[in-house]
Order: structure tokens, then C-alpha cells, then sequence
């Protein structure tokens, strides 16, 4: 249906007008071996969440050359925002790019590889800063016939605090980072190894899941292994519950309503010999639902006290949602796909729903957001590896795609 929508979209008058379209794509031309010599500086200097004062440093001082008339540093610990007055009055438009690193060892062989022992940028969020930095190259270029502001947000910890608290979204909010001038409305894409490069995936409405995190320890009676009966074994009882708890999506909950349950650690025992006291785990819940996440996490307690008691065990559940589902405003989504249908035709695609998630989710939740994403992929050059893996690749092509798509959809919305 939606891909069909946005078939007849393309064909409706875009907001911006043709020669500054032509303008656009000529500046993100120019500037392409820029995009990819930031984004491979970056590469090699990444920096783990709220660390990230190298990067934050290189985004102010581009900022400043360009001659924005505002930039703001410290935002939400290590954010950046970026003020630039268009040459007529308007709305305000923010466009987001997150700059954090992962703690994961690097495996390509580039040129480029991270110079950083168990740190890398495995979720393209170089590519991320790097884009939004071209699209600040681009916008201050045509500063005078800009109708309104448009304000660039250069995100932290979008991956997560590394000490446990707060993710960078939240505390860019908290720290009033979206203000004075409150946006209008907020963009923001993210690279996709599962697109092509070249091709552009847009939704309207749901467009990635909910994200909770748990920890959970099943607790028994430590003894010698060569008699178990005089102790409680939690090991067997945790096989039970990961068992149990995957009749949750295969069997609890509305086949039409995608749910994903994953464990993705599990430990217990010191020795051999020794039956364990205690089995930990960690795991994520992924949901399109607004009451999804509870939902889940009130099956798994019930779950969790039926078979920890059938044994006489007990357990310890901590549940804590990380982000919200992603939504993309309809009305919003409607006139941006339509921009970037004018400007990359047939290449703009309705991909599958995404279970991975964003803590751009925040951010909507306080404005209209339109989140969308930008192909990496290259089967033939074998850039295939997914996110969050130490073979994480992209083609920088889409670097200046990216910019492009950026560009439109911001200057589309002031324009109407």
C-alpha cells in the first residue's frame, strides 16, 4: 500500500524548487571527497558514547568555519547543536545525526580501520556525522534563500551510556537541547547494509521497534555435583525458562503484532564439579506496540514464577525500556517522501519493518519526525555485513546520497 502511495506522490509539485534541487546535488558533488575523508578520520578516531569529545570537537570547529550563527557544545554531555538563520523568516527545521562508537573489535582490513584497541564504528555512525556535516556545507551555501532555521543536532550515546544510565536522546532533551528555537518538525536517517546502495528506504507510520533490556538472575542452592539433590540446581531451570519464554511471540501474542524475545547472555557455575548458585542472563524485547513492552514483561514474570517455584528457585527481573517504537509522522512522511521520490525517482523503497530501534523515538515524541533510511550495501564489492558486527562496511557512495536526501526533505518542509 505504501509503496503505492508513494508512486503517486512523486507526481504531485515538490516545495522546493528545481534550481535549488540542481544546486544541491551539484554541492554534495563537490564535496563528496570531503564526506569521505571526515568520514574515514572519523572511522579511525571512534569514541564510545558521551567519550565522544575528539568527534564533537571536529563537528564546532566545521560549524564555526561555516559561519553558523549559532553553535552549542556540552549538549547532553558531549552534543553538539548548530544554529543557522535562513535569509527569510520561517519555520525551524532540526536534522539529527548520532557520533558514537561501539565497543567492538574491528575486522576489516581497510586503510582507514579503527586505530582504537575494541572500538569501532560498526553502526555507521561516522557515516552519520559525516552526512550531516555535508548537509551543513550544503544548507549554509544557500543561507539566503533558506525561509525559516534549521538547527543540526549531532547526537551522543545514541548506542547507550556505557556506564548504564540514560541514552543520549533523553539527555539531549533533558538538557533542553531541542530549544529556543523549539523545532517544528525533525529529521533523521540512518545507513542500511540491507539496501542497496543508491536506494532509499522510506515508511510512513511504525518504522522501527521498541527496544526494553533485561537482566535476570535465577537463583538456587550451591552443592557438590555429586549430589545435587541436596542443592538447587539453577542451570536446568534457566534452559526451562529461555524454552518457556519463547512461546511468548510464537504462541502469546498476535501473530499480526511482530515480537522478538532474544537472550543474548547467559552465565553460572565456577567449577566443573559444583553445582551453580545462581544463572544470569541478559536479553532484549523487541515491539511495535505501545503496550508492548509491558505486555511482555508481565508474560515473562508469570513465566518466571511458575517454574523458579516448581523447583523451589527464585529469580531477580530487572525490565527497562531503552526507546520507544520509531513513528513517523504520516502527514509529515507523505510531503518527504514525495521530495525524495522527486529527486531519486524509483530508487525510493518501502523496506520490511525494522525490529532493530532508535532513540530517535524520543525525539518524536516531542515533535513530528520523519526517520528514513540510506543504502550501503554492495553485493558486488562484498559490502554485505550487518550492524553491530566486526565485518561492518559501507559504500561511501551513499555519502553524498545521503546528504542529498537530508538536504531535500529539510528545504521541502520550509518551502511549504
Amino acid at each position: 500500500m505504501l509503496t503505492a502511495l508513494c508512486v503517486s506522490l512523486g507526481a504531485q509539485a515538490p516545495g522546493v524548487p528545481a534550481a535549488t534541487r540542481t544546486r544541491v546535488d551539484a554541492i554534495a558533488a563537490e564535496i563528496t571527497p570531503a564526506l569521505i575523508a571526515t568520514r574515514r578520520d572519523l572511522h579511525q578516531h571512534p569514541e564510545l558514547g558521551f567519550r565522544e569529545t575528539r568527534t564533537a570537537g571536529i563537528v564546532a570547529d566545521r560549524l564555526r568555519a561555516l559561519k553558523f550563527d549559532e553553535v552549542r557544545t556540552g549538549v547532553g554531555i558531549t552534543g553538539v547543536v548548530g544554529i543557522l538563520k535562513g535569509g527569510r523568516p520561517g519555520k525551524v527545521v532540526a536534522i539529527r545525526a548520532d557520533m558514537d562508537a561501539l565497543p567492538i573489535q574491528e575486522a576489516i582490513a581497510a586503510a582507514y580501520k579503527s586505530l582504537v584497541p575494541n572500538v569501532n564504528h560498526s553502526c555507521g555512525h561516522d557515516g552519520h556525522t559525516a552526512i550531516l556535516l555535508g548537509v551543513a556545507d550544503v544548507l549554509s551555501r544557500l543561507r539566503a534563500e533558506i525561509p525559516g532555521t534549521v538547527m543540526l543536532l549531532f547526537q551522543p550515546a545514541e548506542e547507550g551510556d556505557p556506564d548504564g544510565g540514560k541514552t543520549g536522546a533523553l539527555r539531549v532533551l533533558e538538557a533542553n537541547g531541542l530549544a529556543n528555537p523549539k523545532p517544528d518538525v525533525i529529521f533523521g536517517l540512518h545507513l542500511d547494509p540491507q539496501i542497496e546502495v543508491g536506494q532509499i528506504g522510506v515508511r510512513s507510520g511504525p518504522a522501527m521497534a521498541s527496544a526494553s533490556r533485561f537482566t535476570l538472575k535465577v537463583i538456587g542452592k550451591k552443592t557438590h555435583g555429586a549430589m545435587p539433590h541436596t542443592g538447587i540446581d539453577p542451570i536446568p531451570i534457566a534452559a526451562q525458562i529461555v524454552s518457556a519464554f519463547q512461546t511468548i511471540p510464537a504462541r502469546q501474542i498476535d501473530a499480526q503484532q511482530p515480537t522478538v524475545l532474544t537472550i543474548g547472555r547467559m552465565s553460572g557455575g565456577n567449577r566443573y564439579n559444583v553445582i551453580a548458585d545462581m544463572v544470569e542472563m541478559e536479553g532484549t524485547v523487541r515491539t511495535f506496540s505501545a503496550d508492548g513492552p509491558e505486555t511482555v514483561k508481565t508474560k515473562m514474570e508469570a513465566i518466571l514464577k511458575g517454574v523458579t517455584a516448581s523447583y523451589g528457585a527464585s529469580y531477580e527481573l530487572n525490565y527497562f525500556t531503552n526507546a520507544p517504537v520509531t513513528f513517523n509522522d504520516p502527514g509529515l512522511s507523505t510531503a518527504s517522501i514525495a521530495a525524495l521520490k522527486t529527486v531519486f525517482g524509483e530508487k525510493v523503497l518501502t523496506p520490511q519493518l525494522q525490529m532493530v530501534s532508535e532513540d530517535f523515538s524520543y525525539y518524536q515524541q516531542q515533535m513530528p519526525g520523519f526517520y528514513f533510511f540510506v543504502g550501503v550495501k554492495n553485493q558486488a564489492r562484498g559490502i554485505t555485513a550487518m550492524w553491530h558486527t566486526e565485518y561492518y562496511e559501507m559504500d561511501e557512495a551513499a555519502l553524498a546520497i545521503g546528504v542529498r536526501a537530508l538536504a531535500n526533505v529539510a528545504l521541502d518542509f520550509l518551502s511549504r
